[in-house]
């Protein structure tokens, strides 16, 4: 299991300083080989079912009942991966969703109806595998208080950008190309290759939290008032990548190039990646919380005119845009997890932000597919409109939560090598005696779960 590590903060934090970090490359290779399948499959749902039913909106439907189902289950398989290590639940999760997508693509090749499709989605949503929390929860584990923290945050996003860019692309060249079911079936087949090579580095991986022997209580990630706030935040940029997914595709088919919808949904997503690269070269010096703000307004104002586009220039010239101001509010988000989330608790809170955009995604397939077959494609971009402004108001109601009470960082009291820790230790050993007083410069918060140290935050 993998402990913080130390990192030279002389020099600028870069991506060469970050993957020079031990053992780094080690998860960070299988790591993106595991969550490529991930960009290919609400894709290959709709590309399948809207070639099985003629119909944008039972696709959508499927899509959006694969996407809930991930939603809900992701908080709780991060849960027993805190618990259980990543390894012991990445196999069997890998093997059942493999054999999930199997059969939902068996089902639509047979004509079932939609409601047997939309059965099919929620053991195929439910294992997806959450390859990406895990690699950010490897980071966070092994820069525990380092300035490379927000670079690892935007190699992850670039990381997660780029598999958009390829998945989409790939998935639609296979089922326009190959065969209407050839892009779940290749989804399938990479994620068991990826998932079991990533879950075979068990050395990288984070401490497993075991229940205290004293009783002590461990709190849920969704229990940080900052991390709710996040979630909605999330939940408009999901929203974003659904409302685009179906009216890019609807909008390709009204011009009567439906292969262009890879390429406008990759300069989308391009957009992003771009963005992200900045994000991580960028010695930043405000803080988390005005960037993520300031991020949101711009993917507001983006996403408020993408249904004005009439001409495939002018959308991918907008759809751009919409990635530019994606990644800084991402980014950011995932950052602020270890601020506002203490480590034993931090796989469940990436897969609480992972689901959240599954959720939004899904809601928003649902009603861009809708909206688009009753109206066009022009009626499905209003989705990421009123989504992102949404989420935007709520942001901003809510900002103070997103700072913790003290200017501080949240460290898990219970790790190994912390001043806690040995603290606990000696006390354990020691003929019983009255407890000394917390000093100021080292106190247990009252929840129980670790101690403060200062930093600076927004």
């Amino acid at each position: 299991m993998t402990s913080a590590v130390t990192t030279d903060t002389s020099a600028r934090p870069g991506y060469g300083q970050l993957l020079r970090t031990p053992g780094a490359l080690g998860f960070v290779l299988p790591g993106f080989a595991a969550r490529l399948p991930f960009g290919m499959l609400t894709i290959s749902i709709l590309l399948l079912v809207q070639h099985t039913t003629g119909s944008y909106g039972s696709a959508g439907i499927v899509a959006a009942v694969t996407g809930i189902s991930m939603a809900l289950s992701a908080p709780l398989m991060g849960i027993f991966t805190d618990r259980f290590g990543q390894s012991a639940v990445l196999v069997p999760v890998v093997l059942a969703h493999s054999a999930a997508v199997s059969g939902l693509a068996a089902l639509a090749l047979a004509g079932a109806p939609v409601w047997a499709l939309a059965l099919a989605a929620v053991p195929t949503g439910a294992s997806v595998p959450q390859v990406g929390p895990m690699v950010r929860a490897r980071w966070a584990a092994r820069l525990e208080g380092s300035p490379l923290l927000p670079t690892a945050a935007a190699f992850e996003s670039v990381t997660d950008e780029f598999t958009f860019v390829v998945g989409p692309v790939l998935a639609t060249a296979l089922c326009t190309g190959v065969h209407p079911a050839a892009g779940l079936v290749t989804e399938a087949t990479l994620t068991l290759i990826g998932g079991l090579l990533f879950a075979a580095r068990r050395a990288s991986q984070p401490r497993t939290h075991v229940p205290s022997a004293t009783g002590e209580k461990r709190a849920f990630a969704l229990s940080y008032p900052g991390l709710r706030v996040l979630i909605f935040a999330f939940l408009g940029i999901g929203a974003v990548f659904g409302g685009m997914q179906v009216s890019l595709a609807a909008f390709s088919n009204e011009i009567g190039n439906p292969g262009a919808n890879g390429l406008l949904y990759g300069v989308f997503a391009a957009g992003n990646m771009i963005a992200g690269i900045a994000m991580g070269a960028v010695a930043w010096k405000i803080g988390p919380r005005r960037r993520l703000i300031l991020g949101y307004i711009g993917l507001t104002a983006a996403a408020s005119v993408l249904w004005a586009a009439h001409s495939m220039i002018l959308l991918g010239a907008l759809g751009l845009v919409v990635g530019l101001f994606i990644a800084p509010a991402l980014i950011t988000g995932y950052t602020m997890v270890e601020q506002l989330v203490p480590a034993n608790a931090r796989t469940e809170a990436f897969t609480w932000l992972t689901g959240s955009i599954a959720f939004g995604q899904a809601i928003a397939v649902i009603l861009a597919g809708r909206l688009t077959d009753a109206h066009g494609s022009s009626y499905g971009f209003l989705v990421p409109m009123a989504a992102t402004a949404l989420a935007l108001a709520t942001l901003l109601a809510l900002r103070a939560k997103l700072a913790p009470k003290a200017p501080s960082r949240i460290v898990n009291a219970s790790a190994p090598g912390t001043e806690a820790a040995a603290r606990a230790e000696a006390t354990a050993s020691a003929t019983p005696s009255p407890a000394p007083a917390p000093t100021s410069r080292n106190r247990v918060n009252e929840r129980g779960m670790g101690h403060r140290v200062p930093v600076t935050v927004d």
